[in-house]
């Protein structure tokens, strides 16, 4: 008997207690989690292989590329992956790749959730 396998989300932050606390609200809504605490490390584990639905990012972080650069190479190399994308800090986000979905901090965790599950309707 077959069966299916919950979306795969890859949270990217690197606030230690915001990336716990939004990677279980995640995980509490059924979907599975993979933690990356930058841009760089969620590309490698991306290129890896590694299952991905849907990438949940803050934009500002430390690395060779932010939140931002990594939601643009994920949307142009992986199109049918999900990507939302959050900032404390950036109100007015330009450059948004598309279809991505923009949450700005702070957020409810019900409001991740319903913006990953709108970015794994999109084709």
């Amino acid at each position: 008997m077959h069966t299916s396998q919950p979306p795969v989300v890859l949270v990217v932050e690197d606030e230690p207690f915001i990336l716990l606390d939004v990677a279980e609200s995640i995980s509490e809504a059924g979907f599975k989690v993979i933690e990356a605490f930058n841009a760089d490390r969620a590309l490698q584990i991306i290129e890896q292989g590694q299952k991905v639905d849907a990438i949940f990012t803050d934009i500002n972080m430390p690395g060779d590329i932010d939140g931002l650069g990594l939601a643009t190479v994920v949307r142009a190399r992986w199109p049918e992956i999900g990507v939302v994308i959050t900032s404390g800090k950036v109100r007015d986000v330009t450059g948004l790749p598309a279809e991505a979905v923009f949450l700005e901090k702070p957020y409810l965790p019900e409001s991740v959730v319903y913006a990953i599950h709108d970015t794994l309707r999109t084709p």
